[in-house]
């Protein structure tokens, strides 16, 4: 199952147009970007950082911006001619690439991938810099319990924003089949 979905996302990424690749680019430049600067892996005078990096905070950022921009980039429609779609209330597009995609799922890639973001904004910032963990354990608890806790916050921010992006092309690619409410509605 995990393959069979692997491969569909895969399938997926082969037929994504110019403009959703542009996108992605943009999109994980501009989270690299806004990551960078707010944590202070790339150094700034807007910000600063008490505890310097880990070693592992900046390849978690990069795969983190790249695993956004995936996923902003599935929100991103190709070109072509509208048409109505089978509830009558939603534009989709022609030919098969959004076509009905499921809206369980579509929910659950942008959950998975909200929360994947917050997760590893959290893992790669400083510890101590961080307000809420500041405010809730003191400046020696944030070091001593929140700190410990910041790879293993990296690690479940990849994996979800990993499902996210799995879980978006898998939708972009197969159409899901039709229950009886839909062909009621039809």
């Amino acid at each position: 199952m995990l393959f069979s979905y692997l491969s569909e996302a895969a399938q997926s990424l082969r037929i994504w147009g110019t403009r959703r690749i542009v996108v992605a680019i943009a999109a994980a430049g501009a989270s690299v970007f806004v990551i960078g600067l707010s944590t202070v892996l790339i150094p700034n005078s807007f910000f600063s950082r008490d505890i310097p990096p880990e070693w592992w905070d900046y390849p978690v950022w990069i795969l983190m911006s790249v695993l956004l921009g995936l996923l902003i980039a599935t929100y991103v429609r190709e070109p072509g001619p509208r048409r109505t779609g089978s509830r009558g209330n939603k534009d989709v597009a022609d030919a098969g690439d959004d076509d009905l995609v499921d809206e369980r799922a579509e929910r659950r890639g942008g959950t998975f991938g909200t929360l994947g973001g917050m997760l590893g904004w959290f893992a790669v910032g400083c510890p101590v810099c961080n307000k809420i963990a500041l405010l809730v354990l003191g400046y020696t608890g944030a070091l001593t319990y929140f700190a410990p806790l910041q790879p293993v916050l990296a690690v479940l921010s990849v994996i979800l924003l990993l499902v996210a992006v799995v879980v978006r092309l898998k939708g972009q690619f197969s159409c899901p089949v039709p229950n009886r409410e839909r062909s009621r509605l039809s």
